[in-house]
């Protein structure tokens, strides 16, 4: 019997979408970009080129929920890995971007380096739980000076062999981003069969499809490259203060992305992705702490399995600058609720102080909490095999099942969830072992897995072919210069 868990009532989900399709009829979206709104126009939408606002008839938001693939996997470079939508799998993408590292040496925060990057990237690599890649630190440590985007992307395969979410910025780097990709993966065919990469494309709340951006992702047509929408509506700052009305507003903007993604590449792979969050009231800023998170990505989950859209959602994260008790209790609480409704991909883990700051141990760490809501997930289980009747009888009053075979078998097929990190041995063992901590602990199973882990090397071809597409990079920026 797997844990069921819902937020929203059916009656409470069809209402967000009935107010969605209202505001998007009514208020509409602001649409920067001269192609999207064309391409929209063309659909049926109602466009006004003054104030480059575009309004959505229901019919159209109804044809594009149709035509949106909902069946399919996300793929990448290391051979016989798949994640398939809509199929009861979950996996984390790490979270992103931060800015700074905390130095477990110092307690103090740090500017990242481009070797924290590579050690993130590895660890993410190494960590069967993380099927998808964001990247942890800003990539400007050395990348852009180095070959700009090329240089990035060429790192990034290199160093990470499952799947890869990301985004672009304008056309002409997604251009060399498909350059990338046709080489690292063998063909464009390759690229459309497989799905090796989805690209991550974030509304602008409230209610605007910033230009660039969309210039960019729509230079992927063709390519049946998968896209994670993703609204970061906050309550309180840029969208209403209430749980509710955020919900409406990130749903209308996901919405709005939909039909034009459709309308651009109709049956485009499609990730409901919305991300909505709270200003923290202390700061008016954003913290990650606040349990409503937990309330807000479980929300999501359950709007995107109300279209049968595969779903990609958040955990939020929490306010504390460093590791320990508090980042603990909000994270373990803020992960139970969105990781309970099950969605396809759950982003969070990694970073402290409202996505700020990279720690591999507070990473190490997060997996741990997902194994734990993994084991909450598939909740109590009774075939007949789990009823263990002749066990009781055989025992009878008094009885011990301590050395019964039932209970070895049990412990085998994962009836006890057994943690490979923290303190599990009882007091006498604990002192025994020097006392250690628990952020010991990870920081010496960080280093055990990277000194252990080899990332799957690219091909030789394929390397220097990536190295000749980076110089190309350089001399066109120069020209440019």
């Amino acid at each position: 019997m797997q844990t069921d868990l819902h937020v929203l009532s059916e009656a409470e989900r069809a209402q967000v979408h009935e107010k969605s399709l209202e505001l998007l009829r009514t208020i509409g979206v602001r649409l920067e970009s001269d192609r999207g709104r064309r391409l929209l126009g063309e659909a049926g939408a109602e466009v006004a080129e003054a104030d480059q606002r575009v309004r959505f008839p229901r019919s159209l938001v109804e044809a594009s929920l149709r035509a949106a693939s909902t069946s399919f996997s996300l793929g990448g470079r290391r051979p016989g890995w798949a994640l398939a939508m809509n199929q009861q799998e979950c996996t984390l993408a790490a979270d992103g971007t931060g800015v700074h590292v905390l130095d477990l040496e110092t307690r103090r925060w740090r500017p990242g380096t481009v070797d924290d990057w590579l050690s993130a990237t590895h660890l993410l690599d190494a960590l069967d739980e993380i099927g998808i890649y964001w990247c942890m630190l800003d990539p400007g440590f050395g990348f852009e000076e180095a070959a700009g985007a090329v240089g990035y992307w060429k790192n990034v395969f290199t160093h990470f062999s499952k799947h890869v979410q990301d985004s672009t910025n304008s056309p002409a780097e997604t251009r060399w981003l498909l350059e990338v990709l046709q080489v690292v993966f063998g063909s464009q065919e390759n690229v459309r069969r497989f799905h090796p990469f989805s690209f991550l494309f974030c509304p602008l709340s409230p209610l605007v499809l910033e230009g660039p951006p969309v210039d960019a992702y729509l230079e992927t047509a063709g390519w049946e490259i998968p896209i994670a929408v993703m609204p970061m509506p906050l309550m309180g700052a840029t969208a209403p203060a209430s749980l509710i009305s955020t919900l409406v507003l990130a749903n209308a903007e996901v919405l709005a992305s939909l039909c034009l993604v459709q309308s651009a590449a109709p049956g485009a792979p499609f990730l409901y992705a919305a991300a909505p969050a709270l200003v923290n009231p202390r700061t008016w800023r954003f913290g990650g702490g606040e349990v409503e998170h937990a309330l807000l990505g479980a929300a999501v989950t359950e709007m995107a399995r109300f279209y049968g859209l595969p779903v990609e959602c958040s955990t939020g994260g929490t306010d504390q600058p460093t590791i320990g008790v508090q980042a603990g209790y909000e994270r373990a609480l803020n992960w139970a609720l969105p990781a309970l409704s099950w969605p396809d991909i759950l982003i969070g883990p990694g970073l402290l102080a409202g996505s700020m700051v990279l720690s591999l141990e507070q990473l190490l760490i997060d997996v741990e909490v997902f194994r734990r809501c993994v084991r909450l997930h598939r909740g109590i289980e009774s075939t007949p095999a789990h009823w263990l009747e002749a066990a009781v009888e055989a025992g009878g009053p008094g009885a011990n099942f301590l050395r019964e075979r039932t209970t070895r078998d049990a412990l085998h097929a994962g009836e006890w969830h057994l943690a490979d990190l923290g303190i599990h041995h009882g007091y006498e063992r604990w002192l025994s072992d020097g006392q250690p901590g628990l952020l010991a602990l990870a920081g010496e199973r960080v280093a055990q897995i990277l000194t252990d882990h080899a990332s799957l090397p690219l091909e030789e071809h394929v390397r220097r072919e990536l190295e000749r597409i980076e110089a190309r990079a350089l001399q066109a920026r120069a020209n440019l210069g």
